[in-house]
């Protein structure tokens, strides 16, 4: 599902294979096997995709539905997940529009990226359980639940669980971007 909709956009913009993976910094091989579903992408492979498509990354997994009020079951949702770092993102908006709703989940330990990257959003942050610290610019805010934190996304950032329990917690991001 997600390989067709990668290969669409990527005709769509009216690139080659071969220009895609470079331009993403990845093998022309890997991107033939994610557009034929024959692998999953990591991540931070998406976020790349996603960057050199001019895409939201949660657009590449469904087509955009344009109604004006859309109410996603929680059983519904879709749900994006890395093996490196242990983050889980479900989207709670329907995924067109100006706003992006996540909910994010971090085992102990757990980060949302190996280093800091940035993307042309503004986020905000919402603890909903344990704690979390968001790293922005290399300046480490420590979280609680309850707290919040905004910041704009073009300064590089991510999410750390420094504890012993899960955290839970709920992004807003305007625009919606990689």
């Amino acid at each position: 599902m997600t390989g067709a909709r990668i290969r669409e956009i990527r005709t769509q913009r009216g690139l080659t294979v071969a220009q895609l993976a470079e331009a993403a910094g990845v093998s022309t091989g890997l991107i033939s096997q994610v557009e034929r579903d024959r692998t999953d992408p990591s991540l931070e492979t998406l976020r790349k995709i996603a960057k050199v498509l001019q895409l939201p990354l949660f657009s590449l997994f469904q087509e955009q539905d344009t109604k004006a009020v859309s109410v996603i079951r929680e059983n519904n949702r879709m749900l994006v997940a890395s093996p490196v770092g242990g983050i889980t993102y479900s989207r709670i908006s329907p995924g067109h529009g100006r706003l992006e709703m996540l909910k994010g989940h971090l085992p102990p330990g757990g980060y949302s990226a190996a280093e800091p990257w940035s993307h042309p959003s503004e986020e905000c942050v919402l603890v909903l359980e344990g704690r979390l610290i968001v790293e922005v610019s290399g300046v480490q805010h420590d979280l609680s639940v309850g707290d919040s934190c905004y910041f704009h996304s073009s300064l590089p950032h991510r999410y750390l669980n420094p504890g012993d329990t899960p955290v839970d917690f709920v992004i807003a991001v305007t625009p919606p971007s990689y």
